[in-house]
């Protein structure tokens, strides 16, 4: 078996400075630290985790909690946290905590007795008990796609990463404004989390700009999910005006929509236009084709690494909230032609922590 010794001889160097190579513990010169690699990747060298993690008190490895991991949005978000951990030598351990405030709380106690240098997390719409769980462990941690406020007193210092959401979602509504349209559903995800109430306001920006009043009435909760999405079709079109188009405000739920009209025989855009939060591989293959805001879903899970390496180096940074910008994907779904112009994101203002 090889050790360490070995990789030593071979590189011509200290076991210390191999030592330090692997755990990054000190700065080592650039033409030594490529010598060791190239002795380490000759001789076949695998390090000791386990025996590493009791020297350094790292495990090189990180916790993700997620919920609906079979959701394409989270799944590339997963393919991005991946990427980015694997680049650093880091491995993952994964969680789903269901959207479950209690089960959140249960899953990431789990990830942290496993000894994880920090943790990844999408959390959930009531994240009291997670966030007290991680302040009271003073656990390095970053938040992804849901922006949440620690309780004062807490004591945790944390980042986060998401996707612009406001401007995007008016975008939408204007668009839609723009063809003709005066009565515009929203199908709205999960009160309480962060996404849901941005996106709610984003519709009501596009509203306002296009000059349209903002009826309680035309916005239904999907809850996120695709069954709930289905049924807040349903209401909308049962409503004695019901509206002339809609917006969904995620890819989950655009799912159930699409569902809900076909089960009435409508045609988008036809009888009904349809505009959709989240892109997702298949969108390009309806007919017609749908016309989405697409976020940045492996950007933002290789910048929550990035954020939470820089909080293991740092622990003492101050909080930093990260917003990636998301991009307006114009298709048919809207109602235009196959060779209408991509109109333009407007500029709508937005508030919360920005980086």
């Amino acid at each position: 078996m090889t050790t360490m010794v070995d990789v030593a001889r071979r590189a011509g160097v200290s076991i210390a400075t191999v030592s330090h190579v692997l755990n990054d513990t000190r700065p080592v010169l650039p033409g030594t630290r490529q010598a060791v690699l190239d002795a380490i990747d000759e001789l076949g060298y695998t390090p000791n985790t386990l025996a590493r993690s009791l020297v350094t008190s790292r495990t090189r490895s990180i916790g993700l909690a997620v919920s609906a991991i079979s959701n394409p949005y989270f799944t590339e978000i997963l393919q991005g946290v991946e990427a980015g951990a694997l680049e650093h030598g880091y491995g993952l351990l994964i969680a789903d905590p269901h959207d479950d405030p209690e089960h959140e709380r249960k899953v990431v106690q789990l990830l942290h007795e496993r000894r994880v240098d920090g943790m990844i997390i999408a959390p959930s719409a009531a994240p009291d008990a997670l966030l007290s769980y991680l302040g009271q462990h003073d656990v390095p941690t970053v938040f992804l796609d849901r922006l949440v406020d620690p309780p004062g007193g807490s004591g945790l210092r944390h980042d986060q990463v998401c996707a612009e959401n406001t401007g995007p979602m008016a975008s939408l509504v204007a668009h839609l404004a723009e063809r003709g349209h005066r009565r515009i559903g929203l199908v709205a995800g999960l009160p309480g989390l962060s996404t849901t109430a941005e996106r709610i306001t984003g519709y009501r920006h596009g509203l306002a700009q296009a000059g349209l009043p903002y009826d309680e009435r035309l916005v239904a909760h999907g809850d996120s999910r695709a069954e709930t999405a289905e049924e807040a079709t349903h209401r909308l079109l049962s409503l004695g005006a019901p509206p002339g188009a809609l917006v969904t405000a995620n890819n989950a739920m655009t799912i159930g929509v699409l569902r809900a009209l076909r089960d009435r025989g409508l045609s988008v855009p036809d009888d009904l236009a349809l505009c959709c939060f989240d892109d997702f591989s298949w969108a390009d293959l309806f007919a017609p084709r749908l016309t989405v805001i697409a976020q940045p879903s492996k950007e933002i899970g290789a910048t929550a690494v990035r954020l939470l390496l820089e909080r293991l180096a740092s622990p003492h940074l101050e909080s930093r909230t990260v917003r990636l910008p998301s991009a307006f994907v114009h298709r048919t779904s809207c109602g235009c032609s196959e060779n209408a112009g991509h109109p333009e994101s407007p500029e709508i203002p937005r508030k919360g922590p920005e980086s």
